[in-house]
């Protein structure tokens, strides 16, 4: 009988966006083909402190998967030659092989090439993007930046650090012109993320966005919509259908993007076969400019006129039932469960 292959799914850790790490997680869990992996669960604490949790997942969906009696501290082993976790019991440490490690982390401490090191010195298989590209799509002036080198347009931006003096701040906005998005450089899921119309309301927004980074960008506002485009793979690439984001009114915020109070989001996009052949295909061009291996999303701007600009890469994109990801393979031919299978497959098995 075929062995299963030890997979390691991490979740939670020291991030603002925590309980989506959850969600995400308890959908991956739930759809892991058994016959072919055995999950080995490993939480992380708001704290940052390792577990290895035995209980129903449902638990993990709920946030009480840190009850007595189901978790044990842990951590992975960083010899090469192990390749497992350790499981500290009472009187004991078990260690258990891993085969594999999907980190189901979004944000900092999770998403920016950190935990990435961590399972790569291990020598332990990664499922998804490695060190590089993690980090450099975390800080978007850097990606932005790579991206631009590769031929894609990208928003006019000024990097802002807290030495920076304020008039130059207040001279690109004035030399660019209102709306600008104010953004931390390294943060994920819109947190920190203002749209301004003013000088007073820029100085605010970017001392605001201080507070999750210490770098800060003041980004152009681009005219129209935005896209999306679900790039699995490492060599040979498989696309998602590209998706659209209607807003009525603001941006698509972190509230806006797990309430869709006053959004909408169609997929397949409403554009021309022609157009979305190009997106797909600009979305490859990042995916393969920034590094990135496993999966991606890659979010793009739509103008009026036609014009593709880029705006940011997720290595480790919400991985619920309605997340964008999950859907935008979904209308492109991929189950849920068929999706996660190859994910897994290529960065397991080989």
């Amino acid at each position: 009988m075929k062995r299963l292959k030890n997979v390691a799914v991490i979740f939670g850790g020291c991030s603002p966006e925590y309980e989506v790490s959850l969600e995400s997680a308890f959908a991956v869990l739930e759809n892991m083909d058994r016959e072919k992996y055995n999950p080995v669960c490993i939480g992380i604490s708001r704290q940052g402190d390792w577990f290895y949790f035995t209980g129903d997942i449902m638990k993990i969906k709920e946030d009480r998967w840190q009850e007595a009696g189901e978790c044990l501290p842990a951590c992975l082993s960083q010899s090469r030659c192990d390749r497992c976790l350790y499981v500290f019991e009472e009187s004991n440490i078990v260690k258990l092989p891993l085969d594999g490690a999907f980190p189901v982390l979004h944000g900092k401490n999770g998403e920016d090439g950190t935990v990435q090191g961590l399972i790569e010195l291990a020598g332990i298989p990664l499922v998804g993007c490695g060190v590089l590209a993690s980090a450099l799509c975390m800080d978007k002036d850097r990606a932005h930046r790579l991206a631009a080198a590769a031929g894609v347009a990208v928003p006019r931006s000024f990097a802002v650090e807290k030495s920076t003096p304020k008039q130059a701040v207040v001279a690109f906005g004035e030399g660019t012109g209102y709306p600008l998005f104010v953004k931390p450089v390294r943060a994920g899921s819109s947190f920190g993320v203002s749209k301004v119309s003013d000088r007073e309301a820029l100085l605010k927004a970017v001392e605001q966005a201080f507070s999750y980074d210490d770098r800060v960008l003041v980004e152009e506002a681009v005219e129209g919509f935005e896209v999306g485009c679900a790039v699995m793979g490492r060599d040979r690439l498989k696309t998602g259908e590209v998706d659209e984001i209607e807003l009525s009114g603001g941006f698509f915020d972190y509230t806006e993007k797990y309430t869709l109070k006053t959004s909408a989001i169609y997929v397949p996009a409403r554009i021309s076969p022609g157009k979305s052949h190009e997106i797909k295909e600009t979305a490859k061009r990042i995916y393969k400019a920034l590094d990135c291996k496993g999966f991606a999303r890659v979010d793009m701007f739509l103008t009026p006129q036609g014009r593709i600009v880029f705006n940011e890469v997720n290595t480790i994109p919400g991985f619920t039932q309605h997340s964008r990801f999950p859907g935008m393979m979904k209308a492109a031919g991929l189950s849920f469960k068929e999706m996660l299978d190859q994910i897994l497959e290529e960065a397991v098995e080989t």
